[in-house]
């Protein structure tokens, strides 16, 4: 076993040819708690999207905030730029959604594309949202859009032969960027929010 900045790594034994035998494992018991459900929202009390619109921009990684949605940083990203499309109201599924809440979510998506081209050089992106748990939502109770940046040769030797993601810049950076390159600014959040 090695103890690395990020944790611990465990060696596995071979699998007959599995993912063990590809993949290193990398130890992080801080995790376990969160999979288990400690520390998940059980509703809109602790619930993270519920909670941000309250915080300051910087402090909520808020990159623009609308009538009825805003554009978060996601806290464990995919790539550099990974933003979240959320509606302010706690809804978990995407025929919760008003029309109005639809027509904004979509009409962010764009622009945080927009902007995330413009501010990156992303050359794609991966759009969607899990649906419920078992569709792979960290926060099934309240629907969220991610909207992924992508490169050509993004999946370079770090991920595929290292297993390791390249964060260029810290998330406060990136807020800032985004966030100043975003049409209009930034709004203050809803009143009664």
């Amino acid at each position: 076993m090695t103890v690395g900045p990020e944790g611990f790594t465990v060696p596995v034994s071979s699998d007959d040819g599995g993912p063990a035998t590809v993949f290193e494992h990398l130890w992080t018991p801080y995790r376990m708690a969160y999979i288990r459900g400690s520390g998940k929202p059980t509703g809109e009390h602790d619930c993270p999207f519920c909670l941000i619109p309250a915080m300051a921009d910087e402090d909520g990684l808020v990159v623009a905030r609308g009538e009825t949605v805003f554009a978060v940083l996601n806290l464990y990203p995919y790539n550099a730029g990974h933003l979240m499309v959320v509606p302010y109201r706690h809804v978990p599924d995407y025929t919760d959604l008003t029309d109005a809440e639809v027509a904004e979510l979509g009409a962010f998506t764009q622009t945080a594309m927009r902007v995330v081209r413009q501010v990156t050089g992303a050359h794609g992106f991966n759009i969607g949202m899990n649906q419920g748990s078992v569709a792979g939502a960290g926060i099934a109770d309240h629907l969220h859009q991610h909207a992924v940046p992508r490169w050509g040769g993004d999946t370079n030797f770090m991920p595929v032969i290292g297993l390791t993601r390249v964060l260029p810049q810290v998330l406060a950076e990136t807020r800032t960027l985004l966030a100043a390159a975003w049409p209009g600014g930034v709004r203050p959040a809803p009143a009664g929010d």
